[in-house]
């Protein structure tokens, strides 16, 4: 069976995320985390629908979560298994111990995520599970990332959103055919990134958050490098295959 590009980095995705999953779960909690007071419960829900999404999309890109087919119910029983040992190995962990409150946690991430793939394809439940960690990540941590880690945070913006354009412009290929460069996709591809982040700067404002402007200057330039560069790459290729036609005309 010859696989897709898409598919090709959906497994390459999950093997990348599933190790890194487990090796930053066995280490003792960074000090920057407990800096910014996000919530261990919530990281364990948007980790493990993370896990839930890319798994299944390695096994089935194409197609969404049907809860008659036994496949998923084998995959949640892995899924489930894998948290029952994760929280054990925990608690050999300096300054980790196991919890039913994060295993519950990690179980309702799981079915969070399948159930956005009940209802979804995968590259959509991507942008969303993308949004949420960006929304949660910024809005609901104990502290303000800007006065604690005005770096870190200025990095988080500036891939994050880098991270969720790149998502976007996949999605704009796959599912509506639009490509680079028409005019039209310049604004497709730049302006719902910009949308959400200016959404989640006003979540900021509501929930108390401190917002500096260059936060949204340098997550702007995140978005507008990935569309920029997109489209210069998608005009090359275009003019190379139009060369090619007129070459071959000639000949």
């Amino acid at each position: 069976m010859v696989l897709s590009r898409q598919h090709k980095l959906l497994i390459i995705s999950l093997v990348l995320y599933w190790p890194s999953l487990f090796v930053l779960a066995h280490v003792p909690i960074p000090g920057l985390i407990r800096q910014a007071g996000v919530s261990d419960k919530s990281l364990h829900f948007l980790s493990y629908m993370i896990l839930a999404v890319l798994f299944w999309s390695a096994i089935n890109p194409h197609t969404k979560v049907n809860w008659r087919k036994a496949t998923v119910w084998w995959m949640l029983i892995l899924v489930i298994w894998y948290g029952v040992i994760d929280e054990w190995l925990q608690s050999f962990v300096i300054g980790r111990s196991a919890d039913i409150r994060d295993f519950l946690a990690d179980i309702a991430g799981t079915l969070a995520g399948l159930a956005i793939l009940t209802v979804l394809s995968s590259w959509p439940a991507f942008l969303i599970i993308t949004c949420t960690t960006i929304f949660t990540l910024t809005n609901f941590s104990g502290a303000n990332w800007i006065n604690v880690m005005p770096v870190t945070n200025i990095a988080f913006d500036f891939f994050a959103y880098t991270f969720l354009t790149i998502l976007w412009i996949q999605y704009l290929r796959i599912s509506f055919l639009f490509r680079a460069p028409e005019p039209k996709w310049f604004l497709a591809a730049m302006l719902p990134p910009m949308a959400f982040l200016l959404t989640v700067k006003l979540g900021s404002l509501i929930f108390d958050k401190d917002v500096a402007v260059l936060d949204i200057i340098v997550s702007t330039i995140g978005i507008a490098i990935i569309v920029t560069t997109t489209g210069v790459i998608a005009l090359s290729h275009q003019r190379t295959a139009k060369t090619q036609e007129l070459s071959t005309a000639k000949s």
